[in-house]
């Protein structure tokens, strides 16, 4: 096992050199940048806009900022903002943990209500709790996330209104916009963790929406296969139980394939929950690179890409991993 992570760790070093290369390269394809824009406002003088470009290092060639920029990388240092001028890390920190809390509640919501659904689907196929099941995977795999997102809201304020107009209570609150509540500084460390949790139960199940209707109907197929093959008919004939059918050998080798796109989930950490971030004014990593887009900052949307590009191999290294652990018949010598 240790000779080949050493060798994989070797082979992520081209394929990130090329990943890096490649960004940088389509990065320098818009025209302008950053100091263009500021050059055209009546009280910057030419002289700043000179000296900030050789700050920056762009009035070198594209492969002398490439290679000086992949120098800054190895010592840790993503570079600096144009916009904020202070350390590109700095920038992406925050969005990038906000973001972080956001997609791992979905991810863990997205497992803790496929499986269950995706097996009790399975077991009981063509019944009325597998054609409910499937309505509803169907409605979360054909709803854009951004429109179910406004479709929530809205639907929460008219429940609040309904209840306090006819029955003087508001309901279980949810919150639809932000990610803390006013006076959260003030809060307990135990009472600012639930606030965000409280916060995050919208925006999370809009997220893994579209995860759990796939999740499930995937899971569903693989589970009816396997229910029907010679080694489960064998593990009846023994006089096992139903449960240890169905969760031991049937759903053991079903979920093999869900292993195998774990290395999926880090990227899709660090790429936040898209548009919803915006519907729901989630201040994660998508409004905060947007806004870098807009302005030209290069290097705080480089900074997002490089580490993106870190997480999809190393994800990829731990589904390998993963895989020999769920599956006997792997093994990596």
């Amino acid at each position: 096992m240790l000779p080949f992570v050493i060798r994989r760790f070797f082979h992520l070093i081209p394929t990130f050199l090329g990943a890096t290369l490649l960004a940088f390269l389509i990065s320098q394809l818009v025209p302008g940048d950053f100091l263009t824009t500021k050059a055209l406002e009546p009280n910057v003088r030419q002289e700043t806009i000179d000296r900030l470009r050789a700050q920056f290092g762009l009035d070198q060639p594209i492969m002398v900022q490439y290679v000086r920029w992949m120098g800054n990388i190895v010592r840790g240092d993503l570079g600096m903002s144009f916009a904020s001028n202070q350390p590109v890390v700095n920038v992406i920190r925050r969005p990038i943990q906000n973001s972080l809390y956001l997609v791992v509640f979905a991810t863990v919501l997205l497992w803790a209500m496929a499986i269950p659904l995706g097996v009790f689907s399975a077991v009981r196929q063509y019944t009325l709790g597998d054609q409910a099941v499937s309505a509803v995977s169907y409605f979360g795999l054909a709803i854009p996330n951004f429109f179910f997102a406004q479709v929530l809201i809205l639907s929460i304020f008219l429940f609040r209104g309904f209840t306090r107009e006819n029955f003087g209570w508001s309901g279980l609150v949810f919150p639809v916009a932000g990610m803390t509540s006013t006076g959260w500084e003030s809060f307990t460390p135990w009472q600012q963790f639930w606030n965000i949790v409280h916060h995050m139960i919208v925006p999370g199940f809009v997220v893994a929406t579209a995860g759990i209707a796939g999740f499930t109907r995937v899971l569903r197929g693989q589970m009816i296969e396997y229910l029907q093959s010679d080694f489960i008919r064998t593990a009846r004939s023994k006089g096992l139980g139903a449960r240890a059918i169905t969760y031991k050998h049937a759903l053991r080798p079903a979920i093999i394939p869900f292993i195998a796109g774990i290395g999926a989930l880090l990227p899709s950490l660090i790429g936040g929950a898209g548009l919803v971030e915006i519907v729901m004014a989630w201040p994660g990593i998508t409004p905060r690179l947007l806004d870098a887009i807009t302005r030209q900052d290069i290097y705080v949307v480089l900074g997002f890409l490089v580490i993106s590009s870190l997480l999809l191999m190393i994800g990829n290294l731990i589904s390998d991993l993963l895989l020999a652990v769920a599956d006997p018949r792997i093994r990596f010598s």
